[in-house]
C-alpha cells in the first residue's frame, strides 16, 4: 500500500491536474494507492475571505464565491468531455450551491463561528477531489472517491480538534479492507467532531490526512508532491546555486522543518516518523527528479550537514535582574506565563549566570506575551529584582542543521566565522540538545545575504569574495565598474575570486549595500567622504578594498583609518603618495598594523607596471642607479604632434578637445603632475625626497602661464615665435623634445630635453609613457612603453591591483 499526497499547487488548474494524473496513473500499476489532495492553490484563503466578509455584512461574498466556481468550471471545461463533463459540473454546481446557503445564512446571522468557518473551508478540497475523481473515471482508472469527514474523527481541543486515531485508523482501514478497489481518493484537511460537525485539521492538515492513511494501512511509503524537488540544502529563492537533499533522517528533517523549510511540517507526519514510514518528497512538475527519501537511518554520507533554514519575523523576549541568580522557578514561571497564552518558543538561550534569559517567539505574539510575562513578575519588578520584559523585533533565525553536530569539530566556528567575514552581527546563539542543529538569531535584514554565506561556506565553491567600496564615479570608477561587471564570470574561473561592489561614493554622497549595489541606477543618500569610510570600518566584512578614484587629498587621508582596520586601499589618487614623507610613512605603517595592502600601481603610468617592476628589483637586491621618464601623456602628444604647421597654443586647445589634457590645460603643461610622479618613483627607490628636492625647470615662463584662461591662450600665441625657434633648433640637431623626469642616484630633476635619436624616449607617439630603468643588474637598461593615461586603462590597471589582494 502507498499513500501519495499533493498540495495546492500540485491541482492549481487543469495542465497541473493533468500532471497528477499521470503520476497517480503510473502509482496504480505499483500498488494500491490512497490519493490525498488539497484545494486549489489559494481555493482556502479565498473561502476564509468570503466567509468573513459574509460576516461582516458584506455582499461581495458573492463576487469572491462566484469567481472560485468559475475557476473550477474553467478546469473542468478543460479536462473533461461528454458525460464526464457534465457529471463532474452537476456536482459542482451541488456544492457551490451549499457553499452559498452556508455563507448566506452566515451573512443573514451576522455571525462567523469556528464550526461555519471549518464547513465553508471543507469545500476547498471537496471540490478538488470530485474533480480529480472524474477525471481518473474518464480515462478508465477506477477509483472510490470517499468523504474524509466520514473517515477522520477530530474532539475538541484547546486550541483546536484533535484526532481520535483509533476510530480514524479503523474506519480508513474499513475503507480499503470492504473494497477492491485499486485507488482511493480522499481529502486532505477535513475532518468531523463525534455529532458528524465539520471540522478541520490546521496547518498542514492535508500532510496529516496523509500521515494517518499511511499509519492505518501500514503503507510501505508516504509521497508527499509539491512543487519542488524535494527538500533542499537553502530556500533557491534566496540561495540560486541551493541542490536537492537525497537522504535525510526523520529528525534531521524535522529540524529543518521547525526552523523554516516549508516542505513538510513536523505535527502532521509525526504518525509516519512514529511508524517509520519512509517519505518522500517530489516535484509533482518534474516527477523524474529523485526528491528527497526522509526514513529513519539513512544511507552514510560524505556531508554531515544537510542543510540551512530560516525562520522570519521573530521577536526576542529578553528577561534579566539580579534576583534571578540562585532563585529557582523563574525559568519555569516564564514558559507557562507564555503556555497559558498559547505562544509557541522558537529559541531559547540563557546565560550560564541566570542573570539573563533570552526566548525567541513570532513578532504577531511579542505583545502579548510582554503583558503575560510582566504580569506573572510584577512582584519581583516592583522591587527591582527583574527588570521589565525587553521585547526587540526585526530578527530571523538562521539554523545549519547535520547529523551529530557535537562531534563535528569546527562547524559552529565556520558559521560564525563565515557571518564574521561578511560583517554580518549574531544577536544570540543556541545549539539544539538534538545535537542535530546550530541556530543564530540575526538581524532580519541580515538573513538572506547570511543564509547565501552559510550555504556557501559549506556546500559552495569556496570562492574568494571581495568586496569593493569605490569612492569617485567618474570616468575612471565607471569604467573600473563596467569592466568588473564585464568580467565576472572569468574572474570566477580564473582566479575563483567574486568581486562585489558593495559600496558606492561620489561628490554628492554615497550607497552602501552588502549584498551588492545596483551600478546602473545609483542614487547616492547625502553624505561625506568621511561617513563613507566610517561605514565602511563599520561593516567588517572581509576582504574589503576601498578604491580611490579620485584626485582629493582629503579621500586619501582617509586611508590610514581604513588600513589600520583591516581595508585594503587600492588607488591611481597621487596626492597620498606625494605628500609630505610623514604620511607617505605612516600609510604603509598602518597597512602593517591592520593586516591590509596597499596598492597604487597606477599612480604612475596608468596600467603600465612600473611600480611593480621597481618594487620586485628592489626586493631581489637590485641598485637601481638612474631612471629616464616620460610621465605626461599630455606633454608628450603636444611635442610628438607639434611640427609647426598649426600653432602650439591650437595643438594644445586640440588636446583639450580630445581628453588629453585637463579643462584649464595649465595642470598639465606646468609639470605639476610630472613632478607628483618623479616624487613617487624616487621614494620607490628608497629615497626620502620630499617635493621641494625635486628641480624643476618651465619650459614656459610665468609670466604665459599667469592670468585667465583665455589669457594664457592669447600669452601663448604670442610666444610661438620662440616655440617654433626651439623645435626647429632640435630637428636641426637630429633630435627631439620631450618632457623628461630623471632620477640620478637620488637627485631628481624634471626639464624639457632634446632626446638623441638612440634613445628609446625618441620614437614615442601620442600620448604613450616610457620608462627607462638602469641598474646594476641591467646596465643596458629596462624600457617600459605604452599608454600612460586613459580612463579605460587606468581601470584596467586598478583591476590588476585588486587581483592582487589575498
Amino acid at each position: 500500500m502507498q499513500v501519495l499526497k499533493f498540495g495546492g499547487t500540485s491541482v492549481a488548474d487543469s495542465k497541473n491536474i493533468d500532471k497528477v494524473i499521470s503520476i497517480v496513473k503510473e502509482a496504480v500499476l505499483r500498488d494500491r494507492t490512497v490519493v490525498v489532495s488539497s484545494a486549489v492553490s489559494k481555493c482556502t484563503d479565498t473561502l476564509i475571505e468570503a466567509a468573513k466578509l459574509a460576516a461582516d455584512g458584506n455582499s461581495a461574498y458573492i463576487q469572491l464565491i462566484n469567481k472560485l466556481e468559475e475557476r473550477h468550471l474553467k478546469i473542468i471545461e478543460e479536462l473533461l468531455s461528454g458525460e464526464f463533463k457534465d457529471s463532474a459540473e452537476a456536482r459542482n454546481r451541488e456544492l457551490f450551491d451549499e457553499l452559498k446557503n452556508i455563507c448566506g445564512g452566515i451573512f443573514m446571522l451576522g455571525e462567523l463561528t469556528t464550526s461555519s468557518l471549518d464547513n465553508v473551508m471543507s469545500y476547498g478540497e471537496l471540490f478538488s477531489t470530485s474533480i480529480i475523481s472524474k477525471k481518473l473515471s474518464s480515462i478508465g482508472v477506477g477509483n472510490v472517491l470517499a468523504d474524509s469527514r466520514k473517515l477522520v474523527k477530530t474532539i475538541p481541543g484547546v486550541q483546536q480538534s484533535t484526532v481520535e486515531r483509533d476510530s480514524t485508523e479503523k474506519k480508513i482501514r474499513a475503507l480499503i479492507d470492504d473494497s477492491n478497489s485499486k485507488l482511493f481518493i480522499l481529502q486532505g484537511f477535513i475532518a468531523s467532531d463525534p455529532s458528524g460537525r465539520t471540522t478541520t485539521l490546521g496547518r498542514g492538515g492535508s500532510d496529516y490526512t496523509a500521515s494517518l492513511a499511511a499509519v492505518a494501512l501500514n503503507a510501505r511509503i508516504l509521497e508527499i508532491w509539491t512543487d519542488v524537488n524535494g527538500m533542499m540544502t537553502a530556500d533557491p529563492r534566496i540561495v540560486p546555486d541551493a541542490r536537492t537533499i537525497d537522504n535525510i533522517s526523520y529528525k534531521e528533517a524535522l529540524e529543518l522543518s521547525h526552523f523554516g523549510a516549508k516542505v513538510v511540517y513536523p505535527p502532521t507526519i509525526q504518525p509516519v516518523v512514529s511508524k517509520r514510514i519512509p517519505i518522500y518528497v517530489k516535484n509533482t512538475f518534474e516527477p523524474e527528479n529523485p526528491g528527497t527519501l526522509i526514513e529513519n537511518r539513512p544511507p552514510e554520507g560524505a556531508e554531515k550537514i544537510k542543510g540551512i533554514s530560516g525562520s522570519n519575523n521573530i521577536a526576542l523576549l529578553s528577561m534579566e535582574g539580579s534576583g534571578m541568580v540562585g532563585i529557582p522557578g523563574y525559568s519555569s514561571r516564564l514558559f507557562e506565563a507564555l503556555a497559558r497564552q498559547g505562544i509557541n518558543i522558537i529559541l531559547i538561550t540563557q546565560a550560564s549566570s541566570v542573570h539573563t534569559m533570552c526566548v525567541a517567539v513570532d513578532e504577531a505574539d511579542a505583545l502579548s506575551a510582554k503583558r503575560a510575562i510582566d504580569d506573572v513578575f510584577a512582584y519581583e519588578i516592583s522591587l527591582g529584582k527583574v527588570e521589565p520584559l525587553k521585547v526587540e523585533r526585526g530578527f530571523s533565525i538562521l539554523s545549519l542543521v547535520g547529523d551529530d553536530l557535537k562531534n563535528q569539530s569546527g562547524t559552529s566556528g565556520r558559521m560564525f566565522d563565515a557571518l564574521g567575514r561578511e560583517g554580518i552581527n549574531i544577536r544570540a546563539i543556541a545549539q539544539g540538545s538534538s545535537e542535530k542543529n546550530v541556530s543564530t538569531v540575526v538581524s532580519r535584514e541580515d538573513v538572506e545575504n547570511a543564509m547565501r554565506v552559510i550555504h556557501n561556506e559549506f556546500f559552495g565553491d569556496n570562492r574568494k569574495k571581495i568586496n569593493l567600496f569605490i569612492a569617485g564615479f567618474g570616468n575612471v570608477g565607471k569604467s573600473l565598474v563596467q569592466i568588473i561587471e564585464s568580467k565576472r564570470a572569468y574572474f570566477v574561473d580564473k582566479y575563483n575570486k567574486e568581486i562585489r561592489i558593495v559600496g558606492l561614493c561620489n561628490s554628492k554622497g554615497f550607497v552602501i549595500d552588502k549584498r551588492g549595489v545596483n551600478t546602473d541606477n545609483f542614487v547616492p543618500k547625502p553624505g561625506e567622504i568621511e561617513d563613507f569610510c566610517d561605514n565602511i570600518i563599520n561593516a567588517s566584512l572581509k576582504d574589503s578594498v576601498f578604491i580611490d578614484c579620485t584626485a582629493s587629498l582629503k579621500v586619501s587621508l582617509k586611508y590610514v583609518p581604513l588600513l589600520e582596520n583591516g581595508v585594503s586601499v587600492v588607488t591611481c589618487n597621487k596626492t597620498a603618495n606625494s605628500a609630505e614623507i610623514e604620511l607617505y610613512r605612516e600609510i604603509r605603517l598602518a597597512a602593517k598594523r591592520g593586516a591590509s595592502q596597499f596598492y597604487y600601481e597606477t599612480n604612475v603610468g596608468a596600467a603600465l607596471p612600473v611600480i611593480s617592476t621597481i618594487e620586485q628589483m628592489v626586493n631581489s637586491g637590485d641598485k637601481i642607479s638612474k631612471i629616464d621618464a616620460v610621465l605626461s601623456g599630455t606633454l608628450n602628444y603636444l611635442f610628438s604632434n607639434y611640427n609647426g604647421s598649426e600653432s602650439f597654443a591650437s595643438l594644445v586647445k586640440k588636446a583639450r578637445e580630445l581628453g588629453y589634457a585637463e579643462p584649464d590645460p595649465r595642470t598639465d603643461l606646468s609639470g605639476t603632475d610630472v613632478l607628483r610622479k618623479a616624487l613617487i618613483l624616487s621614494r620607490e627607490l628608497g629615497y626620502q625626497t620630499e617635493a621641494t628636492d625635486i628641480s624643476k625647470r618651465e619650459f614656459l615662463p610665468n609670466e604665459v602661464m599667469s592670468g585667465t584662461v583665455e589669457e594664457f591662450y592669447t600669452k601663448l600665441e604670442a610666444y610661438e615665435t620662440e616655440i617654433l625657434k626651439l623645435y626647429k633648433e632640435t630637428e636641426q640637431e637630429g633630435k627631439k623634445l620631450r618632457y623628461v623626469a630623471t632620477i640620478n642616484e637620488g637627485v631628481a630633476e624634471i626639464s624639457l630635453k632634446k632626446v638623441e635619436a638612440d634613445s628609446p624616449l625618441f620614437n614615442l607617439k601620442g600620448t604613450d609613457n616610457s620608462v627607462i630603468i638602469t641598474s646594476e643588474d641591467y646596465p643596458s637598461s629596462i624600457t617600459i612603453t605604452g599608454a600612460g593615461a586613459g580612463a579605460r586603462q587606468t581601470a584596467s590597471g586598478i583591476l590588476n591591483d585588486i587581483l592582487k589582494i589575498n
